[in-house]
């Protein structure tokens, strides 16, 4: 296909589709593991921090393989690393239904349907990209809205399996849901963009490739077989500039941030249906509150990804974006005062709301930050880091409970991990401002320097105050003075 730029529609909103059903089968069904908390504890005998571990896994699965579902993506096909994906979560939750210890639950729901989830989810969310440039934050918006749909109807359909299955027969059932993997992939329809590689001419202009070469492959560049033809060390250059981005100063910051906000996000997903249970409310409410928070993650979704593709809002996406994770942690400070159904319901709204939001918009900031081209690799690098906090912070959590007895502790230190990656994002944010004002205002002075060193020297000439040789000496004095 010939190269060009991203449709923002056509065959766009099909690759919309098919993520919006990939988030339905991989995060949506994710979150929904802690619908089966209590489950396994009560099935198991086992204690808060051994039962999070399940959920714990799965989630860092997902996050730490997303680089590998990047990479099959990149230089295989989307297609195929979907597909594959989706056979593999799939195989994960079935086994699960046969579980006899928590040992086994770890490595088939957690490992082995985390790694199928990774194979489809960053692969997917990047070629919403590569069709949506215009409308990107729309397209992501209604594209991620399927987690919150997906947990909306999941959680209380899970409850009801739960209650005519038992959690076994309610797993199976879930295998055979996320199998649907292989339909999306099979929507997602390649696309090449001008961006995506080197035609042959740019490459043969590049410094890595010695003169020698050039030659060979300017005689055969009319030959299909050109590719074949590339040095090891071009090749290696290649494969670098994949990941190019990860010395960018600003991805450097937005990694650092990426993990604190993780960590403060994973485990309310985890414990909010045991904490509402401790504090008497029944278990359908408990579900419905889990419905509450993915219905109002939509509205999220849609509408931040609406609105900052609006003109007034479009060059402020990244403040939107900490805005958002701010305030979560703000709901999850609050959280340990809210004691009865009717006060957990506003909270479900407030935090579901912000969630989505900023759920949308991490794609979006990361292609304002490294491009469109390294969109796929940067988004595999982010989702990569999601993996240790999403492995650490639940057992924490749970270790926190068994220790004080409350989620008091565990709710603060959500609360303000959150907070504190909001905080460093936006000083990284104002420091980067301040400097390029400085850096222009130092051009600025630097051009009237210069401008005013040269219209002296023309001044001084014309007077006839200076002669040709100090005229010459005035201008170049003047523009090594600008230089400098």
């Amino acid at each position: 296909a010939p190269r060009g730029s991203p449709p923002d529609g056509g065959w766009g909103w099909m690759i919309v589709a098919g993520c919006f059903l990939v988030t339905i089968c991989t995060r949506a069904v994710t979150r929904c593991i802690s619908i089966f908390f209590v489950e396994f504890q009560t099935y198991f005998g086992q204690d808060y921090a051994r039962t999070a571990w399940i959920h714990s896994i799965a989630d860092c699965a997902t996050m730490l393989c997303a680089p590998l579902g990047s990479l099959i993506s990149n230089h295989v096909s989307c297609q195929v690393g979907i597909m594959l994906g989706g056979l593999l979560a799939s195989t994960g939750l079935i086994l699960s239904s046969f579980a006899t210890s928590l040992e086994h639950l770890y490595l088939s729901l957690g490992a082995l349907t985390g790694l199928g989830f990774a194979l489809c989810y960053s692969p997917a969310i990047a070629m919403v990209g590569k069709y949506f440039n215009r409308r990107k934050a729309l397209a992501y918006g209604i594209a991620m809205s399927g987690s919150g749909i997906g947990t909306f109807i999941l959680a209380p359909v899970v409850q009801l399996l739960i209650e005519h299955f038992s959690w076994r027969g309610a797993l199976l059932i879930l295998g055979g849901l996320v199998l649907n993997l292989c339909v999306c992939g099979a929507l997602m329809r390649p696309i090449a963009l001008k961006e995506d590689s080197k035609t042959a001419p740019e490459f043969l202009e590049q410094d890595y490739v010695p003169d020698a070469q050039k030659q060979d492959l300017k005689q055969m560049s009319n030959c299909s077989s050109l590719i074949k033809a590339w040095s090891r060390e071009s090749l290696c250059y290649c494969s670098w500039k994949e990941y190019d981005f990860l010395l960018m100063p600003g991805f450097m910051v937005l990694a650092v941030s990426v993990l604190f906000m993780a960590y403060g996000c994973s485990p309310l997903f985890v414990y909010l249906v045991p904490y509402a249970l401790t504090v008497g409310v029944s278990h359908h409410q408990a579900a419905f509150l889990m419905s509450i928070l993915g219905v109002i993650d939509i509205v999220g979704n849609i509408t931040f990804g609406w609105l900052t593709d609006r003109r007034c809002l479009k060059k402020y996406r990244h403040f939107c974006y900490l805005f958002a994770v701010g305030m979560d942690g703000l709901c999850c400070l609050f959280l340990p005062v809210l004691q009865n159904f009717s006060l957990l319901v506003p909270f479900s709204f407030t935090f579901g709301y912000f969630d989505g939001a900023y759920v949308t918009l991490i794609p979006v900031v990361t292609a304002d930050v490294v491009g469109t081209s390294s969109l796929s690799s940067a988004l595999g690098v982010v989702y990569f880091l999601h993996a240790i906090p999403y492995l650490v912070s639940p057992p924490v959590a749970g270790w926190l409970v068994d220790t004080t007895g409350s989620y008091t502790a565990s709710f603060l230190l959500c609360g303000f991990s959150m907070i504190f990656s909001s905080t460093l994002l936006c000083f990284a944010r104002v420091a980067k401002k301040i400097k390029k004002t400085c850096l222009q205002s130092l051009t600025n002075d630097a051009n009237t320097k210069q401008h005013i060193g040269t219209n002296g020297a023309i001044a001084y000439s014309v007077t006839g105050e200076l002669d040709q040789k100090d005229v010459e000496f005035l201008a170049v004095d003047a523009n090594s003075y600008s230089n400098r």
